[in-house]
């Protein structure tokens, strides 16, 4: 297929019911960006769009539990997570929002066109009805059991333990999040999009990337698990599905007779990025549709592995349906991240959420990026942790990185006054390791270009790992003393391959990146790399800097200590059942001896007495608390929290604490209730 002449990128618009938590960067978001950077890099014209997805039950969900309106979520959650995305750097072009007027306009004019065609089939059909609530039930609003795996929670739209697509009618025992209560069936009138219609045309179009037999998208070029979630659906033949929603948020829809209906979350959402497009345009005087409607245009789609079946079939059937669309080449779906051996769970706040971490290491976002990058789950569920986070910064980013880049800058600086030296010819392996930088330039390039963005930030280390090698099979430091040529030509040759990090960098690294490349002077363009020197015999340097710092066990101790509290502490309490409050298992606990943790001073192991067993807990209060005073304190005890090794101690519970502003206190039950007893 011919190179094409613009690209347009998209990532997923998050949910403005809530901030965004690494899992979601992992998944959509750094991909994206990441891959804009590169085709930036390229000088290629890109048109990059996000922005809030502000309708849908999620937002009803998350005011009615904070007791504020729709439109107070969504602008507190979209100013929230638009800050994070401008603190990260990232490169959209706009950050638009659903709720705006100019993209309900969009919206409307969409589902009149394809009504105006006769795409949708206007029929009755029945739907859970809460009745205490009396409203209809939206697919957030109803959970149940999986019919697939078994979950005991999923939506009705969604599984998101095994991440099938539902309909509420699927959900076995179905229970309304209003009222708690099963809900009764009811007729009410939507309007439908046939899918089953379309059947042969997306078995075509995903399997074969052929659209009315014309090549399109190269299907072996899709991730396995993205086809294989599509197929399994059309496997299962595609049935028709509302378009439409009784609901008091979202795009109205815009004919007589359906007051109170809103268009479905998966009409409404996807257009989204056209009207963020169109946005867009109007600002900067220039034409949205061919962006759009020119087959000269590559559309890529990144996104997580909830969302497939959504941009993978439902979109471009409405895309097709319309007519005059392009449909994407490519939609790289990342699976799930999951959190120190359990998955990210917002609802128990089990979670790092990036803008607070944005607020506590202001200057540690590049390290974020490049962990997050380094394990991103591109082909199946990985996982993130502290211990691996201080690992990767400290033995990739300082010990490979920086210190090949310190160590060229500094000896520079040393010998020849942070110039880069005037050279003669270079010698065999001065030429074999510039060669290299043309070689990993190649191997970052096909990595990226198919979107195996941990395989290319790797090869981005493996440079720097090659270019301290050389260095120690020089030692210029020793040279010096007797061939200071030779010590011109080994530096002259590390500075290229410097030169050469700090632009290979840019997708992955953009703010250090742009650090190197000023301390060197530089101003380079991705495609002279390996092709000529970067750097010429008399260019300046500035002082050199630091690009990384190591992280510290305290580092890591704290933010394990924070996530452990977190768990019992949200920003906003959503509403629980019975049930879900009987699932703690609290009791009576004695601390029977308290000690010192051996590899952290601010921690201390607790031998606690359960009445018929003994627990060991590990405690982030050494700094309140003596350890010679705990001896015989009996204390509140969650038990059943899954066992987890803190600084190599496994910690088998958790001691609950109140918390002010100064200080954390025990909560203590009286001396006549014995240990192990139950608390309700």
């Amino acid at each position: 297929m011919a190179k094409p002449k613009r690209h347009l990128i998209t990532a997923a618009l998050p949910y403005a019911n809530g901030p965004i938590h690494i899992g979601h960067i992992a998944g959509a978001f750094l991909p994206a960006d990441t891959y804009v950077k590169y085709l930036r890099e390229r000088s290629e014209e890109v048109l990059f769009v996000c922005g809030s997805d502000e309708h849908g039950a999620a937002i009803t969900l998350r005011a009615k539990a904070e007791g504020i309106s729709p439109q107070e979520i969504v602008d507190k959650y979209h100013g929230i997570n638009a800050k994070v995305f401008e603190d990260l750097g990232f490169d959209f072009d706009i950050y638009h929002r659903t709720s705006s007027d100019l993209h309900i306009k969009t919206a409307q004019e969409f589902f009149l066109d394809l009504n105006a065609k006769g795409v949708f089939e206007k029929k009755t059909s029945e739907q859970f009805y809460d009745e205490d609530f009396k409203q209809f039930l939206a697919d957030r609003y109803l959970t149940g059991e999986c019919p697939k795996c078994g979950h005991k929670e999923a939506y009705g739209d969604q599984c998101e333990n095994c991440g099938s697509s539902l309909s509420p009618l699927e959900l076995i025992n179905p229970k309304s999040t209003l009222s708690g209560k099963t809900p009764v069936l009811k007729s009410t009138e939507h309007y439908y999009l046939p899918m089953n219609k379309y059947q042969e045309w997306v078995e075509d179009w995903v399997s074969k990337g052929k659209n009315e037999g014309v090549d399109v998208h190269d299907p072996g070029q899709w991730k396995k698990h993205v086809l294989g979630q599509c197929l399994s659906w059309l496997k299962g033949g595609l049935r028709p599905r509302a378009m439409t929603r009784d609901l008091d948020w979202g795009v109205p829809v815009p004919v007589e007779g359906a007051e109170g209906k809103v268009l479905y979350v998966w009409l409404d959402a996807p257009i989204g990025y056209i009207s963020a497009s169109k946005a867009w345009a109007e600002a900067n005087g220039t034409d949205w549709e061919k962006f759009w409607k020119d087959e000269n245009t590559e559309l890529i789609h990144f996104i997580g592995k909830d969302n497939i079946v959504f941009h993978c079939i439902i979109f471009p059937i409405l895309l097709k349906a319309k007519g005059d669309f392009i449909l994407p080449k490519n939609i790289p779906a990342n699976e799930f991240l999951n959190l120190e051996g359990q998955k990210i769970s917002t609802s128990r706040n089990w979670a790092i959420w990036v803008h607070e971490y944005i607020q506590n290491h202001p200057t540690r976002l590049d390290e974020l990026r490049f962990v997050l990058n380094a394990i991103a789950p591109e082909t199946k569920d990985s996982e993130f942790t502290w211990a691996d986070y201080q690992a990767r910064i400290n033995n990739e980013l300082v010990a490979i990185y920086g210190n090949f880049v310190n160590r060229t800058l500094v000896l520079t600086n040393k010998y020849f006054q942070g110039v880069c030296p005037d050279i003669g010819e270079l010698g065999a392996s001065d030429q074999k390791a510039i060669e290299q930088i043309l070689i990993s330039k190649k191997r970052i390039e096909r990595a990226i270009e198919g979107y195996n963005f941990r395989e290319a930030q790797a090869e981005l280390i493996n440079l720097a790992r090659h270019g301290n090698k050389y260095l120690a099979d020089e030692e210029p430091w020793k040279l010096i003393k007797h061939d200071e040529e030779r010590v011109k030509e080994v530096l002259y040759t590390a500075i290229q391959i410097s030169a050469a990090l700090s632009v290979l960098s840019a997708p992955f690294l953009p703010n250090s990146s742009k650090k190197l490349k000023t301390i060197l002077g530089l101003e380079a363009s991705w495609d002279k790399l390996g092709t000529e020197s970067l750097i010429a015999s008399g260019a300046k340097f500035e002082k050199p800097e630091l690009l990384f710092e190591k992280i510290d066990n305290d580092f890591v101790e704290f933010e394990l200590q924070r996530m452990q509290k977190s768990t019992l502490k949200k920003e906003s309490k959503l509403m629980i059942e019975f049930d879900d409050f009987t699932k703690l298992d609290l009791r009576v606990a004695e601390i029977i001896s308290a000690e010192k943790h051996p590899n952290a001073d601010k921690l201390l192991v607790l031998k606690m007495n359960l009445g018929d067993e003994q627990r060991t807990v590990v405690s982030g209060i050494a700094e309140l608390y003596k350890a010679e005073d705990l001896k015989g304190k009996k204390v509140t005890m969650l038990t059943n929290l899954a066992p987890r090794k803190i600084r190599g101690v496994e910690s088998q519970g958790m001691i609950l604490m109140a918390e002010d502003e100064k200080t954390l206190s025990f909560l203590e039950p009286s001396d006549e209730v014995v240990p192990g007893s139950s608390i309700r």
